[in-house]
């Protein structure tokens, strides 16, 4: 897909232009703005984040496999009956299963955390657009992805510069 940075002077014109963006098939990739927009949170495209769900599939799987190790090496690979204790005595095994559990469990989010945000990216071809630097001061930019028809393309394009886009630059991938 290809990549247009469409630059605004106002925040009204940038929200309208965000929320107006899935009307013409575009999805919208980020804002960046002088100051925050609360209403500009609700216009963008963002998916649920997946560290969680890893984070608990990694822990859970790294305790079940740890406690699985601990029984299968004191039941059944060298079962030591010591002070009349059944050899099977789960309290004794929760203390290694939870510790890397947890650990594993914070590989996985930080794995996946680097995965869904796309790091180490040192740089963004988007940076090297003319009048970026100027998101900081007092322009309003919106980067949103266009669809592949060239029609779809040209009414995107044109449906921002109506919106009032003051520029509508692509970004090189």
């Amino acid at each position: 897909m290809t990549r247009v940075l469409a630059e605004f002077a106002d925040q009204r014109h940038l929200v309208e232009a965000a929320r107006r963006a899935r009307d013409v098939r575009c999805r919208v990739v980020d804002a960046y703005t002088p100051f925050p927009v609360e209403e500009l949170s609700l216009a963008l495209d963002h998916r649920e984040s997946r560290v969680r769900p890893a984070m608990f599939a990694g822990g859970i799987l790294m305790a079940a496999l740890a406690y699985g190790l601990e029984y299968y090496s004191a039941v059944i690979d060298y079962p030591y009956n010591s002070g009349g204790r059944p050899l099977d005595a789960w309290p004794a095994f929760m203390l290694v299963p939870f510790a890397t559990g947890i650990l594993l469990a914070g590989a996985c989010g930080f794995a996946t955390f680097l995965v869904e945000t796309g790091l180490p990216n040192l740089s963004d071809p988007l940076f090297a657009v003319d009048g970026m630097a100027r998101a900081s001061q007092d322009r309003f930019l919106l980067a949103v992805e266009l669809p592949q028809e060239d029609e779809g393309r040209s009414a995107a394009v044109a449906t921002l510069v109506r919106l009032g886009a003051i520029s509508v630059r692509e970004v090189e991938r």
